[in-house]
C-alpha cells in the first residue's frame, strides 16, 4: 500500500516529514512493514501552502485498515489544527494512481474535487480534516513517479523544543567539503552561511541532500549537533527541476514555473533594494525577468547581459515577471560601439557634420571620415549560471548535478 499525508504543519511548528518519521516507527511496531518513504515537493507557488509545500508517501506491506487507523491517530495527535491554513489529508491506496495528477500538482494546480475523483476511482481510503485541502498533496505524493530522484536525510529534535538549534557550524562546512558535489546545499560557501536547517520552530535540526543514501549518510557523520530523537532518509523529487515547464512567453500562467528561451531586449537595471531586472523577448511576446537581492552574486551575471544576447531563463512566473532560478547564456557577442573621433589638434571630441558627412572639430575645423570603434569587454561568457544555495528553492536542480538538457 501507499500512504499519503499532507498539510499537518504550520509556521508555528510541526513538520509533515517528522510526523512521517513517527508514523514509520508506529507502523513497524504494529507489524506493518515500511518498505520506502518519499518526500514530494509540489508547486512552490501555491498560495495555500503551510510552509514548503511538501507531502509524504510511505510504502508499506500489511493490513491497510490497521495502517489507516494508525495514520489517522498520528495526524490527530500531532497536526497543527489551530492554524487556519492547516487542513490535513490522509490517503491510503492499494491500487496505483495516475502519475498525471502528480505532474499537475508539481507544475500547476489541482482541486480537492479532482483529488477525490482520483481516490474514488482507485478505491482508496480517504480522510479529511477541516476543509481537507491536504488530500491534494497526499494524493499527489501517492501518485508521484519520475526517473530522476534525490535523497534527503533529516534529523529531528523533540517537537516541544522550539528554541535555538545546536549544530556545530564548522562540522557543516566540513561535511560540504568532504562530500560535495555528491551532496549539496548544506552550506553556502560563497556567502558564508548555513542552508541545511530551517529558521522556524519545527522539529527539523538539519537536513542533508544528496544523490544517494550512502552519500547523505557519509555527510551526516561529519555533523555535530544536539542529540536527535529520530532520523529518516527520504527519497525525494527535490533538486530535479520537476516544477519547470517548457513554454513561450505568450502562454505564461501565473503561479507556474518555466524554462524560456529568448533574446535580451534591454539593458539590465538595478532597482530599489538591489533587485536587477531586464526584459526577455521571444517570437510570441515580452516578459520582465527579475534577480532579487537574496540571489547575491547571481545579480552580477544578470547585470552583465546586453541587448541581443540569446539566453534561457528558468524560474517562476508571478505577478507579471519571471523570478529567475538559473540562466543559460547561449550567445553573448562582443559589444562594438562607435563614438566621435578625437581631434588630433586639440584632443576634444569632434561633432557630427550631418548624416553621412563625417565629423568636424568646431574649434579647429579639422575633419574626419571614420568614428572611433570601441570593443567593450564582456563580463559574462556562454554557460549556465545559478542562484546561490541560500536562495535556491527545494525543487530547483543545482548545476553540480549536471547542466540541464539543451
Amino acid at each position: 500500500m501507499r500512504i499519503g499525508i499532507d498539510d499537518t504543519d504550520s509556521p508555528a511548528g510541526m513538520c509533515t516529514t517528522y510526523l512521517g518519521a513517527v508514523l514509520i516507527e508506529r507502523l513497524n511496531a504494529a507489524g506493518i512493514q515500511v518498505t520506502a518513504q518519499r518526500l514530494i515537493r509540489l508547486n512552490p507557488n501555491v498560495v495555500y501552502k503551510t510552509r514548503g509545500n511538501a507531502a509524504i508517501c510511505i510504502e508499506a506491506e500489511g493490513d491497510a485498515d490497521h495502517a489507516f487507523a494508525i495514520a489517522a491517530a498520528c495526524i490527530e495527535e500531532m497536526a497543527e489544527f489551530d492554524e487556519e491554513k492547516t487542513n490535513p489529508g490522509l490517503v491510503i491506496t492499494e491500487n496505483p494512481f495516475p502519475v498525471s495528477f502528480y505532474h499537475r500538482a508539481v507544475t500547476g494546480f489541482c482541486t480537492i474535487a479532482e483529488a477525490e475523483d482520483v481516490c474514488r476511482a482507485a478505491g482508496a481510503r480517504v480522510r479529511k480534516w477541516k476543509n481537507g485541502r491536504g488530500i491534494i498533496g497526499a494524493t499527489a505524493a501517492v501518485a508521484a513517479e519520475q526517473a530522476d530522484m534525490t535523497w534527503e536525510l533529516l534529523a529531528y529534535r523533540n517537537p516541544e523544543d522550539k528554541g535555538e538549534r545546536t549544530v556545530e557550524r564548522e562540522s557543516l562546512f566540513r561535511a560540504e567539503k568532504e562530500t560535495f558535489p555528491h551532496t549539496w546545499d548544506t552550506v553556502d560557501t560563497e556567502n558564508d552561511c548555513i542552508v541545511c536547517f530551517p529558521h522556524t520552530p519545527d522539529p527539523v535540526i538539519f537536513g542533508i541532500r544528496g544523490e544517494s543514501p550512502a552519500w547523505v549518510t557519509k555527510a551526516r557523520q561529519y555533523v555535530h549537533s544536539q542529540q536527535p530523537v529520530a532520523e529518516v532518509c527520504y527519497h525525494t523529487n527535490q533538486g530535479t527541476d520537476a516544477h519547470l515547464l517548457d513554454g513561450t512567453i505568450a502562454d505564461l500562467l501565473d503561479g507556474c514555473s518555466y524554462r524560456l528561451r529568448g533574446v535580451v531586449s534591454d539593458t539590465p537595471k538595478t532597482g530599489c533594494g538591489g533587485h536587477v531586472s531586464f526584459h526577455l523577448r521571444d517570437a510570441t511576446g515580452d516578459v520582465q525577468c527579475m534577480a532579487y537581492e537574496p540571489t547575491k552574486g547571481f545579480r552580477d551575471v544578470i547585470r552583465g547581459l546586453a541587448p541581443g544576447d540569446e539566453i534561457t531563463v528558468c524560474g517562476s512566473y508571478k505577478n507579471g515577471s519571471i523570478n529567475m532560478e538559473k540562466v543559460r547564456i547561449i550567445t553573448c557577442p562582443e559589444i562594438i560601439r562607435q563614438r566621435p573621433p578625437l581631434c588630433p589638434s586639440c584632443g576634444k571630441r569632434m561633432k557630427s557634420d550631418g548624416v553621412n558627412k563625417g565629423w568636424k572639430c568646431r574649434r579647429c575645423k579639422t575633419r574626419a571620415d571614420e568614428p572611433d570603434i570601441i570593443h567593450e569587454e564582456r563580463t559574462v561568457s556562454p554557460g549556465w549560471y545559478e542562484v546561490p544555495p541560500s536562495a535556491r528553492r527545494h525543487l530547483a536542480k543545482p548545476l553540480c548535478r549536471g547542466v540541464p538538457p539543451e
